[in-house]
């Protein structure tokens, strides 16, 4: 089973780079995160291919007439897409992404209009220029995979999944706050593409059919199954151990001025059983957990001194968390 996982992942990835220059380590990553049941922030510059790449993920999955719709009857239903863009500005409210109760004048009738969160795969765009009010609107769905609009609770079907990007400079930034940062899974950046491969992307995107022949390969059922299976990976107790041991290691740094939570060490232990699920392993080794460790743990802490990347710190405590329990 987990060799054909393997394959189907390969399978799913070689179909995103066949339109978008991406890492395929990265995409990697951020694969297992969408079945670990996460989420994904993208830290980069304009122009790299982030929304292409949500796009292309979401188009990759088959999706049944079941995925597109929640509630338990006609009247309950709200329909779900596929895939949906969500660009923050700073003018954006909570209800423009949740969606609002309105009366239809005519009837008296009050009818619920979806937000553009109703979707499996969303993107939202540049969401440090959100207003601090309207980023708080996701904390719910982030972690519940429900929102509640004036007292009903709607359930997101699976699967669900935010790729949210984040503006490194610009004005009229709104730094979002740990804790919600701490909902992330995984900060990634695509980075900017090598010479080769931007001579490829101009000669690929620079025609208007470059989609015109993107085609679905996973079904969305096989995306639920094996987020099921990501508990029965096998994690040895000496791993557990090696990512308290880590995880708490961030409370006593010299440069660490806000430490990691203990949500942070379930994160990793779910993202690197997912990781493994893609590469056809049914355990976690210590090499997983050092290889994720930083992508996983970078955005959910503050150095002292802000000249200081999150990275080295963190870099600091893999280097010298022995491997080998005491």
């Amino acid at each position: 089973m987990e060799t054909q996982i393997k394959k189907s992942i390969q399978l799913l990835i070689g179909n995103i780079r066949k339109l978008i220059s991406v890492d395929e380590k990265k995409l990697e990553y951020i694969i297992a995160a969408q079945i670990a049941g996460g989420h994904v922030i993208l830290a980069d510059s304009h122009g790299v291919g982030k929304t292409s790449l949500a796009r292309a993920l979401a188009q990759s999955i088959k999706w049944r007439p079941e995925d597109l719709a929640l509630g338990s009857s006609e009247k309950d239903a709200v329909q779900m897409e596929g895939f949906s863009r969500i660009q923050c500005t700073v003018d954006l409210l909570p209800q423009d992404i949740l969606g609002y109760n309105r009366f239809v004048g005519s009837t008296g009738k009050l009818i619920f209009n979806k937000g553009p969160i109703f979707a499996h795969f969303v993107l939202c765009d540049e969401i440090n220029l959100l207003t601090p009010k309207t980023q708080g609107s996701f904390f719910q769905v982030m972690e519940e995979q429900s929102i509640t609009i004036e007292g009903k609770l709607y359930r997101l079907n699976d699967p669900f999944f935010i790729i949210a990007t984040m503006n490194l400079k610009g004005v009229h930034l709104f730094p979002l706050p740990v804790p919600q940062l701490d909902r992330f899974m995984l900060r990634l950046s695509l980075g900017y593409p090598s010479a080769a491969d931007e001579t490829e992307i101009i000669n690929r995107h620079g025609k208007i059919d470059a989609w015109d022949n993107y085609k679905s390969v996973i079904d969305s059922a096989d995306l639920i199954k094996w987020r099921k299976m990501v508990d029965k990976v096998q994690m040895h107790p000496d791993v557990t151990a090696y990512i308290v041991n880590c995880v708490r290691m961030t409370r006593i740094h010299p440069d660490i001025e806000t430490p990691a939570s203990p949500r942070a060490g379930v994160r990793i232990s779910r993202l690197a059983r997912s990781l493994a699920l893609c590469r056809g392993m049914d355990y976690v080794d210590i090499d997983i957990i050092k290889e994720i460790f930083i992508h996983a743990m970078a955005h959910r802490i503050i150095t002292r001194d802000p000249s200081i990347p999150s990275e080295t710190p963190l870099q600091n405590i893999l280097n010298s968390v022995p491997v080998e329990p005491k």
